[in-house]
């Protein structure tokens, strides 16, 4: 008696061991861990020996605290960056780096001691910082790599193990090669005559009492009083007759009433027209710029005005004189110049923007109040100290003393309404700047600090030309920080704290009192110093190494001079060495990781100089680019990087900053563990990185589902390759099918836009690509139609084998197009597709070795692409006929269905159609195609003039092999149920490769 027929094993079933499931959170784990062990880094830059360098320069965070998500989408860019070069054929060295010194670290160590901390001296806080940076090194070291991030974990780890001082793997801030380089780095801008003391007005943080960098300084929104203060004149009538024996008073505007006690001066513009006017019927004289009366007429709620006056800011000040104008200050200092009245100056600074026309001018408080007051020669008087606090004894009105200036604004303004002073105060809603740390509010105040001068050696112009030899991403950001640098002030490089690397300033304890040039420039100190940390760190400004290790505190300023400045160094006026002393400051941390190029990059076996790209977010025109940029033009005259990319911030769904306190911060940690880190990789692939993004658990459910299709389209590929073994089945061109071919040309499309977008650094084309390509491209339209050639043809057929060869293709190109991105996935399709090759899975081969697909061997097919799209075109038309037929319940599916077309008068259309034969319902997935008229109740296109479809279902049976509907089911005895192709697939399922 015969077995039953079996149709299901007559049909090729997909089969493949790649699930659908991606349990991410589960496997990444197991990713990362056997690329640890065939050390995939290491062999991937054996794959690229010899090969063009491409050197992306690793902008250090701060090693303080797990990583938030605007760094892991720094890293994840920079991953994208380095595995796409590398896949294009470039040796892409990667050199992970870690910001240790400054604030942040220190700030955290002074919470956690406490009042502890003053007991403690430098070297001991110095090592608690220390320890502080290397734990948070090593956690963010293991956030990064569970990104999929690459560099050389190898020597990482056994470096790491040895506690090696100096690192090749990574870099750090504090090791010693490093250290040892910021020191001769800044003995380059010392011996040039680029780096001078002064006292200048800097950002200070009352709460951390140090100066900050603009890169330290945050704006946000505050509130203080905005407040309009008469200034009493004297002589004026000397210089406008028409004020003779008037009381006259000059109006200011300032928002910062606690900058009052240090006034000196008005500034008036010299070219603007002033009046001096009377308001409501009153005597007294008010002098504001004639553009500003009205609107201060109005603020004021002035009903009326009169003009005694008009005069130029030039024709009330003068020429310098001792009948000049003098103005009387609201607050005197109890000896000095700032005793005296003040003076009535010109300043090109001041505007017709806001305010009256006339600007308070307090040269120990402002950038243009300081510049001006130079030219004046006035006092930089500042009247407060490190703790934001007015000084005692300093000022005659002895109530200030000790007054916290911000507090001190209400009483400020109290005296001056008393007085008689004050015509309005309101509160002013506006951006200030807040200490980056601590989120105080910062003061603008003057201190002694070092500077590099801008323009002395012609710094400024040199980094202005470097920045034009520079290419931008965006092309904005040349602009930008060109003009950064031409409006910059002298770079304030010191800093009062205590864990960073000193800087080596040596003065003279005779000559330096009154001449702020008396201090070291000799190269022999710098070079001595520079030694010193390359063997010992930079705890050697601080002490003498102990053989149980570590360093001792110096017993002695002799003991410590002897040890730090080496023989023969002077005082560069006396020419004396027996009163030089150590000047304690460290240097700003933005000169430390504008350092790095130079401490990283150069000769072998660290990556080439200078690098090819820079990649950070846009605050850093202000911060790395910035000093990196002035370092190297200083030390080379070139600049560190030959392009820039820039990206945006991270938001939440609202468009708002994250943050702690507000609640809406979305760990990248917790991402990859309850997503994977693929599902966070596809969102920084998806977004256009340039502007700020957003991010919620919305976007990264659909970035979910984005995933879901591709893997679910190399599912696909995979599981109808069962039994393809390349070399011997493949296909070639020439011989495969119509529709094969076109697949393959539009694959070429793709691998030449995907290719170009990396190299273009615009991630989101490969990421709309890729997603577009699975999904329509293949999903909706190739793979769709390839089914019943795939699962019924028979299995060695060259219509299989002609589908499984362009499978093939798909599966090898679009693996290693996407492997930059979904790093994780692309190693595991590899993997899978090494199987088909007969080779063993996971074994010592990655896909990240591999370079992206070559060209097509073929030129492009431009009349084939044309003849598909207008298929495509049809068949959509035809879609929605079918969709209007299944919503009237006439099918169910397009296989129950037979179209009618009529293509009017369009003869040419139906030729074009009736060319692909009985290929056409098999490109439309129907069960049959007819030509005849179609009434006008059938579907008629609103895009192919004339063309109209017509829908019905088939009477015949529906095949239970291929499930077409026909006529001829049950036409071969032996196969019952069938129809006839398929009985005919069945009889030839075993034929050879190429029969029919």
């Amino acid at each position: 008696m015969s077995s039953p027929f079996d149709v299901k094993s007559t049909i090729n079933l997909p089969k493949t061991r790649f699930s659908m499931k991606a349990n991410l959170p589960q496997k990444e784990p197991e990713r990362l861990d056997w690329w640890d062990s065939i050390d995939v880094y290491g062999k991937i830059r054996e794959a690229r020996k010899g090969a063009p360098s491409f050197v992306l320069h690793d902008g250090p965070p701060y090693a303080n605290g797990n990583i938030h998500l605007g760094q892991a989408l720094n890293k994840t860019l920079k991953d994208f960056v380095v595995k796409s070069k590398s896949m294009a054929g470039f040796d892409a060295p990667y050199v992970p780096g870690w910001d240790c010194h400054g604030l942040p670290i220190e700030h955290r160590v002074e919470k956690e001691l406490g009042p502890k901390i003053r007991e403690m001296g430098p070297l001991q806080v110095r090592g608690r910082c220390r320890r502080v940076a290397e734990k948070f090194i090593k956690l963010q070291k293991g956030e990064f790599r569970r990104l999929g991030v690459f560099w050389d974990r190898r020597l990482d780890k056994q470096e790491d193990s040895e506690n090696a001082p100096n690192r090749l793997a990574t870099y750090r801030t504090l090791d010693r090669t490093y250290e040892a380089e910021i020191v001769r780095q800044l003995g380059r801008f010392f011996s040039a005559g680029a780096i001078h003391h002064g006292v200048k007005p800097v950002n200070w943080c009352w709460s951390c009492q140090t100066a900050l960098a603009e890169a330290e300084v945050e704006y946000a929104d505050r509130v203080d009083p905005s407040v309009y203060v008469k200034f009493p004149t004297e002589n004026v009538g000397s210089r406008v007759p028409a004020l003779l024996g008037r009381t006259v008073s000059i109006l200011i505007w300032t928002t910062t009433p606690w900058t009052l006690p240090a006034n000196l001066a008005i500034a008036l513009h010299p070219e603007l027209p002033y009046v001096a006017v009377t308001y409501q019927g009153s005597d007294e004289v008010i002098i504001v710029a004639e553009g500003l009366l009205a609107d201060v007429a109005e603020t004021l709620g002035w009903a009326s005005t009169e003009i005694v006056a008009r005069f130029t800011g030039s024709e009330l000040v003068g020429e310098e004189s001792s009948d000049g104008v003098r103005v009387r200050r609201p607050y005197l200092a109890t000896r000095g110049a700032a005793s005296e009245d003040g003076r009535l100056i010109l300043g090109d600074h001041v505007t017709l923007e806001a305010g009256t026309g006339a600007v308070h001018t307090a040269p120990g408080h402002g950038t243009d109040d300081f510049r001006v007051g130079q030219q004046y020669d006035l006092e930089i008087f500042n009247p407060v100290d490190d703790d934001g606090r007015y000084r005692a004894g300093l000022l005659t009105d002895a109530w200030l003393d000790g007054q916290f200036v911000l507090d001190a604004n209400a009483k400020i303004i109290d005296d001056l309404r008393q007085r008689g002073l004050l015509l309005l105060a309101t509160d002013y809603p506006h951006s200030y700047p807040h200490c980056w740390r601590c989120k105080n509010p910062v003061l603008f105040r003057s201190t002694p600090q070092w500077f590099i001068a801008m323009d002395a050696t012609d710094l400024r112009r040199a980094a202005v030309d470097r920045i034009h030899d520079t290419n931008w991403l965006p092309k904005s950001g040349e602009e930008r920080i060109a003009q950064m640098i031409e409006t910059r002030p002298d770079w304030c490089i010191s800093r009062q704290r205590t864990w960073g690397v000193p800087i080596p300033a040596i003065t003279c304890e005779g000559c330096f009192d009154e001449h702020e040039d008396a201090f070291v420039r000799d190269a022999a100190l710098f070079e001595h110093v520079s030694a010193l940390f390359l063997a010992e760190g930079s705890n050697a400004w601080f002490g003498v190494p102990q053989d149980s290790g570590g360093h001792r505190p110096y017993e002695s300023d002799q003991e410590r001079r002897e040890r730090l400045i080496p023989a023969g160094v002077l005082c560069p006026r006396c020419e004396k060495s027996d009163r030089l002393r150590i000047h304690d400051h460290i240097v700003d941390v933005w000169f430390e990781s504008g350092v790095s190029h130079s401490a990283v990059l150069g000769d072998s076996p660290r990556p080439p100089w200078p690098a090819d790209l820079y990649l950070e977010g846009h605050d850093q025109y202000r911060g790395w680019f910035h000093s990196s940029l002035l370092v190297a033009a200083n030390d080379r005259g070139l600049a560190p990087y030959r392009g820039v990319v820039t990206h945006g911030f991270t938001l939440d769904a609202e468009g708002r900053k994250m943050s702690k306190s507000l609640g809406n911060t979305i760990s990248p940690q917790d991402v990859a563990g309850k997503r994977g880190a693929e599902v966070l990789r596809l969102w920084v692939a998806a977004i256009d990185f340039l502007e700020d993004m957003r991010l919620s658990d919305e976007t990264l459910d659909r970035n979910a589902e984005t995933y879901r299709k591709v893997r679910n389209t190399f599912r696909y590929l995979l599981s109808n390759l069962n039994g393809f073994a390349p070399t011997d089945d493949s296909i070639p061109y020439d011989q495969l099918l119509e529709i094969d071919q076109w697949a393959l040309q539009q694959l070429e499309q793709l691998r030449r836009r995907l290719t170009t977008a990396y190299d273009e650094y615009q991630y989101h084309v490969v990421y709309h690509g890729l997603h577009n390509f699975c999904a329509v491209t293949l999903s909706s339209f190739y793979l769709d139609i390839l089914k019943d050639r795939l699962y019924t043809a028979p299995t060695l057929s060259h219509e299989r084998r002609s589908a499984q060869t362009v499978l093939y293709r798909l599966l090898d190109a679009l693996c290693k197009l996407m492997a930059p991105v979904l790093c994780f996935t692309a190693e595991e399709v590899w993997q899978a597709r090494l199987e088909l090759h007969g080779q063993t899975a996971w074994t010592d081969r990655s896909v990240h070795t591999e370079r992206f697909p070559e060209p097509l061997e073929v030129p492009t097919d431009q009349a084939l692409l044309d003849r598909w799209a207008r298929v495509i075109s049809v068949r959509e038309e035809i879609a929605r006929a079918l969709e209007d037929a299944r919503r009237d319940k006439v099918i169910g599916t397009g296989l129950e269905a037979i179209v009618t077309i009529d293509t009017g008068d369009n003869a040419e259309l139906r030729r074009f159609l009736e060319s692909f034969g009985d290929d056409l319902r098999f490109i439309l997935i129907t069960s049959g195609v007819e030509w005849s008229p179609v009434s006008e109740e059938g579907y008629v296109s609103d895009t192919i003039e004339g063309f109209r479809v017509g829908v019905r279902r088939h009477a015949g049976t529906k095949c239970a092999r291929c499930w077409h509907y026909t006529d001829d089911v049950d036409g071969e005895p032996r196969h019952p149920g069938v129809c006839l192709r398929c009985s005919r697939n069945i009889d030839g399922a075993t034929a050879p490769t190429g029969a029919s």
